[in-house]
């Protein structure tokens, strides 16, 4: 007996998003629509579900036990976000019970490189924000306060 291949499934389709005004490449649309993608991107689940998948294939039930504290729900709405996005790819086996994979397309494993210079900044400069933080409340608990 012949296993069929395993397909890409598709995940229902989201809503589809506003449409942009303007159009014009650098202009105020694009640059909306940037921003639109760094939110979705940047937020706390997907960028490690991001670097979860980049060290290869994992299955749903994988990564819920690798990224500590969040819910089933919130990992299934991410996967769908970013699978939507076309940063991951959602693989179904066609097996009993059902095995779903989960890897990062082409343009997802683009991302990772900007994620890692990323968090390498951040690492790099966490010591230098932690002293800015607290020089700016110091300097913000002398000030007197104004009454209302």
């Amino acid at each position: 007996m012949q296993v069929p291949e395993p397909q890409t499934a598709a995940t229902p389709p989201a809503p589809p998003s506003p449409p942009a005004r303007g159009g014009a490449p650098g202009g105020p649309s694009s640059t909306c629509r940037g921003r639109e993608v760094v939110d979705r991107i940047g937020d706390k689940w997907s960028m490690t579900v991001i670097v979860r998948l980049s060290a290869g294939t994992r299955r749903f039930t994988e990564l819920e036990r690798e990224i500590d504290g969040i819910s089933r729900r919130m990992l299934t709405e991410t996967l769908r976000r970013l699978e939507r996005d076309g940063i991951i790819r959602r693989t179904v086996h066609p097996v009993v019970p059902p095995h779903v994979d989960y890897d990062l397309t082409p343009m997802g494993h683009g991302l990772v490189g900007a994620m890692t210079a990323f968090l390498a900044w951040a690492e790099d400069h966490v010591d230098a924000i932690d002293a800015a933080r607290a020089a700016y409340d110091r300097r913000t608990a002398e000030r007197p306060r104004r009454a209302r």
